[in-house]
């Protein structure tokens, strides 16, 4: 019996690829894997597109509605809708990620893209406008548990944080193509029809490409349908590194049953080494939120008038270069992720994050309290820049990737659902509150609160966050064991367990 277990327990181990080099996997070895990636990133292509394109259409929604134009409410309730649907989604979502699996998650996930995108570009008043950001909001919600998740269980773990942050890319790539088709867009009748509606056309492509898709093969395990996850693996690894991973996880799978009954979901939180996993990973989602990202990204064309460029052709333009900063900075995140390591590139990038939050409140401040020179304006388009410059290959993938990696497989979905829910909660919040708060305190003000509150999160990162970087899933939730219930109590590490 230790023969037969000592194979799969050090194939599950991070040491693994030390002792096999020749079995590591790289970006460029398995086509499959970024095929499958790109597929399932068109979710986060949506979710970037879909959060990204509002700030731009706004403008226009207020120059064809004169009550949206009168009224801060609606134009932030215009904003926040979305918002609200990506709760009710991201909660409803991880129940169907771990009841019916990553696929039919996806496939709702794009009929409520599309529907959104429908009713949004026929509204002929906002109301209907609101109904139709109501359903974008709710596929936006499927698509960021669903797809970070599903790309996470089919990568191997060396790749892993990369892959994830694909996912991420995909996302700031919808965002900065959302600014170029509004800025594209400015001068076209309907303008804000055409920049809304326009995001059904790969959610119907996504649709089509679901029915060659596989479905996550530990989802598969964990459903005992053992042959259909086999074969997605053996797209996924050569041998003999296959039988090696099919036996950890077959492995794992038996462990998982004899050290704890069924768990029903109402019930997952009273699992102390769960709720100690989820305070890291929806703190993370709660930081990224409320250290101020939504309102760079929905309000950036607002902030940037507010700094003193007034027509929206400017405040447009640029804001679509702080978007291709953006998605720049995240492709520096999918290269350094697996190198440096999550926590390490978390709070470098909260620093920098808090250095340029210093230059943009201190600027806008200025300008805001009697200086009109437009040197501060330019100072503020700097600090926005510098902003998304730290944020995105940080504190934009990592809560994302840490929240695949640190739940069991059968709580994966519930668990990262919640936490996603926390992170819209925490973009409803900013985006439906942050103009009253410019109108009550001041701009400069209201970015000092968004400093404060990224300082919070330097602290929590070097207390709370652990390092996750090459680890495998078995390997990270035997940390949050041991963060439970003390190292005496902790089940032994993968390695002695072989020797043994």
């Amino acid at each position: 019996m230790v023969t037969d277990m000592c194979m799969p327990i050090k194939a599950g181990s991070s040491d693994y690829l030390e002792k096999h080099p020749e079995r590591r996997i790289s970006f460029s070895q398995n086509f499959y894997i970024i095929g499958v990636t790109f597929a399932a990133g068109i979710g986060g292509l949506l979710f970037g597109y879909d959060t990204g394109v509002i700030s731009g259409a706004l403008l226009y929604i207020k120059d064809d509605f004169e009550v949206v134009k009168n009224s801060s409410f609606l134009q932030e309730l215009i904003v926040a809708m979305a918002l609200i649907g990506a709760i009710f989604g991201a909660a409803i979502g991880g129940y169907i990620n771990d009841s019916l699996g990553r696929k039919a998650a996806t496939i709702v996930a794009d009929i409520c893209f599309a529907v959104g995108s429908l009713l949004i570009a026929v509204a002929p008043n906002p109301t209907l406008i609101i109904v139709g950001r109501f359903f974008v909001g709710l596929g936006v919600g499927f698509a960021s548990v669903t797809a970070p998740m599903y790309i996470a269980e089919v990568s191997p773990s060396e790749i892993r944080g990369g892959l994830v942050s694909v996912n991420c890319l995909m996302i700031t790539t919808g965002q900065f193509l959302s600014f170029v088709i509004n800025y594209g867009l400015t001068r076209v009748p309907g303008t804000w029809r055409w920049m809304l509606g326009i995001a059904g056309t790969p959610a119907v492509i996504q649709l089509v490409l679901m029915v060659f898709l596989p479905e996550s093969p530990r989802w598969l395990y964990l459903k005992n349908r053992k042959e259909e996850a086999t074969n997605v693996l053996s797209r996924i690894y050569p041998s003999p590194r296959l039988e090696d991973e099919i036996d950890i996880l077959e492995a794992h799978m038996e462990q998982e049953q004899k050290d704890k009954v069924k768990v029903k979901y109402s019930d997952v939180f009273k699992l102390k080494e769960i709720r100690v996993a989820f305070i890291c990973g929806a703190g993370l989602q709660a930081f990224q939120q409320l250290t101020g990202i939504s309102v760079i990204m929905y309000y950036s064309p607002t902030i940037i008038q507010l700094a003193g460029f007034k027509s929206n052709e400017s405040a447009l333009f640029l804001s679509l270069i702080v978007s291709a900063i953006n998605a720049g900075g995240t492709i520096i995140g999918i290269y350094l992720i697996d190198i440096v390591g999550r926590k390490k590139l978390t709070l470098s990038s909260l620093i920098g994050v808090v250095g340029s939050l210093i230059l943009l409140s201190a600027s806008c401040y200025v300008r805001g309290h009697g200086n009109p020179s437009l040197v501060y304006g330019w100072l503020a388009v700097a600090g926005l820049a510098l902003y998304i410059i730290f944020f995105a290959p940080g504190m934009g993938p990592v809560p994302w990737a840490v929240n695949t990696e640190i739940y069991p497989e059968e709580f994966r979905g519930i668990c990262g659902g919640m936490s996603a829910t926390i992170n819209w909660v925490g973009s409803v919040i900013m985006s439906i509150s942050f103009l009253s708060f410019v109108d009550a305190i001041g701009l400069g003000e209201s970015f000092m609160i968004l400093l404060a509150v990224a300082c919070v999160a330097i602290v929590f990162v070097i207390f709370y966050m652990p390092e996750t970087k090459g680890l495998t899933f078995e390997e990270v939730s035997n940390i949050w064991k041991e963060k439970a219930y003390g190292k005496d109590k902790n089940i032994e590490s993968m390695v002695e367990q072989a020797s043994t």
